[in-house]
Formats: C-alpha cells, sequence, structure tokens
C-alpha cells in the first residue's frame, strides 16, 4: 500500500499552514505507471550502485572520508535506500541521533523491501520542488503531463535538482542544473539506458 504521506512532507504541511498557506502537491503513482527514464535518471544521479548495494555505499562513503582527510569540502553519500528512510521516517538534518535512526531504518528497507519498491517509494516521496513531492506532482507541475510520459530529458531535469529542490529549480533551470541535467542524461546512456533496470 502507499504511504499515505511522509514525515517530510508532514513537516512541510505544518509549515505551508503556519506560513503562507500553500498546499502540498503530491499523488502517489505505482512504479508500472511512472515513466522508467524517471527511474534511472534517479539512480544515475544519485546512487549508481544501488542494484548492487545493500542500503549502504561504501565506496562512496570511503571516498567522501579520503576527501575529509585531504581537506576538501564534505558532500553526500546517502543511498536511494537512505534517503527513502530519511524522508519516510525522520527529519531533515546532520545531527548524529538522526543519522543512527536513518541507519537502522535502511536496514529495515533492505530487509524488507524489494529495490524496486523502495525505488517506487522514492519516486513517490522525493522532494523536486517547494511543496512538491514525487515524480507525478513534479511531472504535471512543471510539464504539465503524467510522470508516465516523462522523456530522459525531462526525467533528468526533475532529477538534476535532488541535491536541493529547495536551492535548484525545475522550471528556472541554473547553470549548474542544466550542466548537472546533462550529465545525468549521459550517465543514463552510459549505464546502459532503461534495460539497466532488469537488474532490479
Amino acid at each position: 500500500m502507499p504511504p499515505p504521506i511522509s514525515s517530510i512532507m508532514a513537516q512541510d504541511w505544518l509549515r505551508a499552514v503556519w506560513s503562507d498557506g500553500a498546499t502540498i502537491r503530491h499523488q502517489w503513482m505505482p512504479y508500472e505507471k511512472i515513466s522508467p527514464y524517471a527511474a534511472l535518471a534517479v539512480i544515475a544521479g544519485e546512487d549508481q550502485r544501488f542494484p548492487e548495494h545493500y542500503g549502504f555505499d561504501w565506496i562512496e562513503i570511503r571516498q567522501v572520508l579520503d576527501d575529509l582527510e585531504a581537506g576538501k569540502s564534505a558532500r553526500g553519500a546517502s543511498t536511494l535506500s537512505q534517503q527513502v528512510a530519511k524522508n519516510l521516517f525522520l527529519w531533515s538534518g546532520r545531527d548524529w541521533i538522526r543519522k543512527g535512526l536513518e541507519a537502522w531504518f535502511t536496514v529495515l528497507l533492505e530487509l524488507l523491501w524489494s529495490k524496486q519498491r523502495i525505488l517506487e517509494v522514492y519516486l513517490n516521496i522525493a522532494e523536486f520542488g517547494e511543496y512538491t513531492f514525487g515524480a507525478e506532482a513534479a511531472s504535471r507541475r512543471f510539464f504539465d503531463k503524467s510522470a508516465a510520459q516523462l522523456t530522459a530529458r525531462e526525467a533528468a531535469r526533475l532529477a538534476a535538482v535532488l541535491p536541493n529542490p529547495r536551492r535548484y529549480r525545475v522550471d528556472r533551470p541554473s547553470v549548474y542544473v542544466l550542466k548537472r541535467q546533462r550529465w545525468i542524461e549521459r550517465q543514463m546512456r552510459q549505464l546502459g539506458g532503461t534495460a539497466y533496470l532488469d537488474r532490479l
């Protein structure tokens, strides 16, 4: 069954009610009714080892630790599974309590759900713009079509804002977003196109 709401959506709903009266845009869509380009784009942009790992990408984590040791700025290494755990059950932030709970929920998700189910939930609860959650709501808002009709380019544009959908815009893409979109499109092709999803 679709989760009725995620923790992050609930927090945004409260913020909207008490501040500017905005409404949350969200419509659950089954995995089969979302363009495979959307699934491929979020994997290409966020977690290319998604089919292989068990919730934690130790290769990426090691790279982040090496970067920190070399004095480079910190960057995220969260997998799609970790992002689902955070968005569905927890809150934003970088405190250790939240990180510990995120790890626990990630292990549970990987034990109880298939990769396709994790990806389905991710595609339905990820934030693609202010008060806009899920591929269906984002597709309707930004492209005036259902998520089933998303092209590879449109899916890559949606995935390009995922690092920070409050800062980056789908409808008014910055140079960074356009550059990231092109990079995601290249990664989608290098992964082998939508046939890559057969590995899930």
